[in-house]
């Protein structure tokens, strides 16, 4: 099981991330072909949950467009996810947030943590 895990780390190039939970409100910037023509996308929404380990890691990320929730499962370990960047760093108890999915308004306002210097 340890010589899988290993070959798997030696093939994946690994990305340097930020620390990121479920409550952290991240902007990913995404590499979407369209043709021949290349373009990176950004998506800017609260990271839902983290799921697996390794390379098959994934997060979901959920914004909200007009009066529409979208969510989308970025991969880790893949070759067009360009960067991530944390906005907010929020406060929750849980490490997947699906309740967030029933909230409007001020009723989905995740607490931001409080960092002492």
């Amino acid at each position: 099981m340890d010589f899988i895990k290993e070959l798997e780390n030696e093939l994946i190039e690994s990305h340097t991330l930020p620390e990121f939970g479920s409550g952290d409100t991240v902007v990913v910037s995404y590499k979407i072909k369209e043709g021949n023509k290349e373009r990176v996308q950004q998506f800017q929404g609260v990271v839902l949950q983290r799921k697996g380990t390794g390379a098959t890691e994934t997060f979901t990320v959920r914004k909200m467009s007009g009066n529409v929730g979208v969510e989308r499962i970025f991969p880790i370990c893949s070759p067009f996810l360009e960067s991530i960047k944390v906005t907010k760093k929020g406060s929750v108890r849980r490490a997947r947030i699906f309740y967030f999915r029933e909230r409007t308004g001020k009723a989905a306002r995740i607490k931001e943590k409080r960092m002492f210097a």
